[in-house]
């Protein structure tokens, strides 16, 4: 397995970069390339000759072939009659550029703070019947839920075809707003209530009815009512009645799905007449934007090279610069592409005139963007995005790749935030730091003053180190307390677990046997204790699992049908799951920015995370195969490196200096209990949700003053009077003074 394989890079292209020299990943492609095979947007900052290049390249090269090689066997078709699914759901065709449908097509968000984009669902009702469904809004912002019909725009309420209700507290038809029951937003469900029978729509907020909203014109009332939303900024969850309501109707109303087939109607609005995504020849899944054609020339040319030994089927790159004869390259786009590299005059050129189409476009790089920004490309930038759907026709989320050897610029970090969906920063040019969003303490595992490893029943089994060492309990040797170091790591993950009622998190282990021997523990704690609710379910993800296996693994751990990841450094550098609340370092890092990598994968998306990390008060002795020429396959020669083994001592202590010097900070330690004390940061936080403003604005900060000002002012007058009467009591002014 080469180490380009080791991050989840296909053998295939492994081995094309492989024969290029590329014996080992630079350390911008080690950062990279999980990150974008993961899902995520990626900004890079890094110096030319730094292998940028291949850190965008060779992921999207794999994720466009894997893409067509899942149409090429059918797994890439949506369902019947050109709906995404049998199911009812929220349609990725009928809705605005810039919202985002998820793939189970139940969640919509739009993240531009200035507009309103809309989505319809994919089913409707029409004739009669009595039906209702819920959104729940999940983040903040502006909402406005509500039914339309299929004549009506994407903003429910602005015309004679929609009714509406939004989170300001009015309701909305032919852009008339009105007061109407209560003002909602993040948390809050909205039940929407369709009455065919008598025309009639309502709406309750947490199951409270607000009363009829909307009588139904005649000419509408034979029309087909459609589920529908518009968002500025903001995120809701649709919820049709195919898993229980969390406020059921009453009245006779039934839930959205149940309507008889008699009444229900598939919307006409879909991306294809056949039901599979329609393939438009011209439409490639990446665009790539280089600022020159010399630089273009170059990463058309890396593709070329990362794709010899991918076949059947063939990735279809084209080069489209100024320089060469238009008709060529519109000749080469309508014979089909799946990779563009361009310039941005001649793309420019090309997209408007409808050769290069947009629809299918799944990468977005932007490449030397400091670069593009400087030559005035920004509004092509900006045109181009707003064209490419957000979400492609098979659920695929619109990925971006920025590079930047100024990631810093107010330019650069603008665009970013603007177009950027919670980008990962792969700066190899700034310092590391902490987030706010993270609070991350140590605790020391200390044999010599815990005991509890002595009396164990049940343990962790170890990585075999000492199996030639005669440790036991009673003897102090540096080998009995290496090995009890192991053995209290496992009992301490079971209890930060505990104690903190973790229902998601990743946790770290040095290698890929460490991982693998955790990941039978906390299984075997399940089954010892009988519990049903699964409380240490886990996977794995290394390298030495099968592709096919690790991303399969990932995918339950971001469905959350497991609660806890176990992984290494190189494989959990590619995932991208925003919210998780807690990691667990069982083995500190010898790498200063892989701490900060590690704890980095909570606090994202502005939420509160915790990492605990276990560090080891006396040496511990562990594998270090750097010169194995099965690189630790089958291996267990427990000598030293110095001896010619494959173990070192690892010290703990030192790598945890190491990353306090390098951050600048003194990382808090807890005790074995593993209680984080209650102070200004986790007293005011759940981990896994967004961070309390501590801050406010006026109207606040005068609240909160109110009563300590009124007791000032009394306090103030009273101690004038005394002294006026003191001063002026002979005088017989006293009574003035009131």
């Amino acid at each position: 397995m080469t180490a380009f394989e080791e991050m989840g890079v296909l053998p295939e292209i492994g081995k094309a970069v492989e024969e290029m020299e590329w014996t080992l990943p630079t350390d911008v492609q080690s950062e990279a390339v999980p990150l974008i095979l993961g899902g995520g947007d990626v900004l890079m900052a890094a110096e030319t000759g730094s292998g940028k290049t291949g850190a965008f390249c060779l992921p999207i090269l794999q994720i466009v072939w894997e893409t067509l090689k899942d149409l090429q066997t059918g797994k890439g078709k949506m369902g019947v009659k050109g709906v995404v699914s049998q199911k009812w759901t929220m349609s990725f065709f009928d809705r605005g550029d810039a919202l985002a449908v998820s793939p189970d097509g139940l969640m919509c968000q739009s993240r531009d703070p200035k507009s309103w984009h809309g989505c319809r669902s994919t089913k409707g009702v029409q004739g009669k019947g009595k039906y209702y469904y819920e959104a729940k809004v999940t983040d903040e912002g502006l909402c406005r839920v509500g039914w339309s019909t299929l004549a009506a725009s994407l903003e429910v309420g602005t015309d004679r075809q929609s009714f509406g209700y939004g989170g300001t507290g009015k309701k909305s038809f032919a852009k008339q707003f009105d007061d109407y029951g209560e003002v909602y937003g993040i948390h809050d469900v909205i039940g929407c209530y369709l009455n065919l029978d008598n025309g009639v729509i309502g709406f309750s907020r947490n199951g409270k009815y607000l009363g009829d909203a909307f009588k139904i014109q005649s000419n509408l009332i034979k029309s087909a009512f459609f589920a529908s939303v518009v968002l500025k900024n903001a995120e809701m969850k649709f919820n049709f009645g195919e898993t229980p309501f969390q406020f059921p109707p009453s009245d006779g109303y039934v839930a959205f799905c149940k309507a008889p087939k008699d009444n229900m109607v598939v919307s006409t609005i879909t991306g294809s007449s056949t039901g599979a995504p329609r393939i438009v020849q011209n439409s490639p899944q990446a665009i790539i934007i280089e600022p020159s054609r010399e630089l273009a020339e170059q990463t058309l040319q890396c593709i070329v090279n990362f794709k010899k030994y991918i076949k059947d089927p063939s990735v279809r790159e084209i080069l489209v610069i100024g320089g060469i004869a238009a008709k060529d390259q519109i000749s080469a786009l309508q014979s089909g592409v799946d990779i563009v590299v361009g310039t941005p005059g001649r793309l420019e050129d090309l997209i408007s005139t409808g050769q290069l189409s947009l629809t299918q476009v799944r990468f977005f790089v932007l490449d030397e963007a400091d670069g593009l920004l400087n030559m005035g490309y920004g509004d092509l930038i900006n045109r181009i995005h707003q064209q490419i759907p957000k979400v492609t026709a098979d659920g695929k989320r619109l990925q971006m790749v920025v590079c930047s050897a100024t990631l810093h610029s107010f330019e650069v970090k603008k665009l970013a935030e603007r177009l950027m969906h919670f980008p990962v920063w792969v700066d190899l040019k700034g310092e590391d730091s902490v987030p706010e969003t993270v609070h991350h303490v140590v605790c020391m595992v200390d044999p010599r003053k815990d005991a509890a490893w002595m009396k164990l029943k049940r343990h962790v089994q170890t990585d075999q180190v000492h199996a030639q060492d005669n440790v036991r309990p009673g003897n102090n040797t540096a080998e009995t307390m290496s090995e009890a170091v192991k053995l209290l790591k496992g009992e301490y993950t079971v209890r930060a677990i505990n104690e903190h009622n973790m229902d998601q998190g990743i946790i770290f282990c040095r290698t890929k046997l460490d991982c693998d021997n955790l990941e039978k523990y906390l299984i075997s704690q399940d089954r010892e204790n009988r519990n049903r609710n699964s409380k240490y379910s886990c996977v794995c993800l290394h390298g030495d699992r099968k592709p096919q296996e690790r991303k399969a693994n990932l995918q339950k751990f971001k469905n959350k049908e497991v609660k806890f990841l176990i992984c290494t450094d190189v494989a959990a550098r590619g995932i991208d799951v925003s919210g998780v609340p807690f990691v667990i370092n069982v083995t500190l890092p010898d790498e200063k920015s892989n701490y900060v990598h590690r704890i980095g994968r909570v606090g994202r998306a502005e939420r509160m995370g915790l990492a605990l990390s276990f560090v080891s008060a006396v040496p511990e002795k562990v594998w270090y195969h750097s010169n194995c020429s099965s690189k630790g396959r089958n291996c267990w020669n427990t000598n030293l490196t110095d001896y010619g083994g494959c173990c070192i001592w690892y010290n703990e202590p030192q790598y945890l200096a190491d990353i306090e010097d390098h951050l600048n900070v003194s990382i808090s330690q807890i005790e074995p209990d593993m209680k984080v004390p209650v102070n200004e940061f986790d007293g005011k936080v759940a981990y896994g949700e967004k961070r309390r403003e501590t801050g406010s604005n006026y109207q606040t900060h005068t609240a909160q003053l109110e009563s300590t000002v009124k007791e000032l002012a009394a306090l103030e007058a009273n101690a004038q009077k005394i002294f006026l009467n003191r001063y002026y009591g002979k005088m017989n002014l006293g009574n003035y003074i009131k």
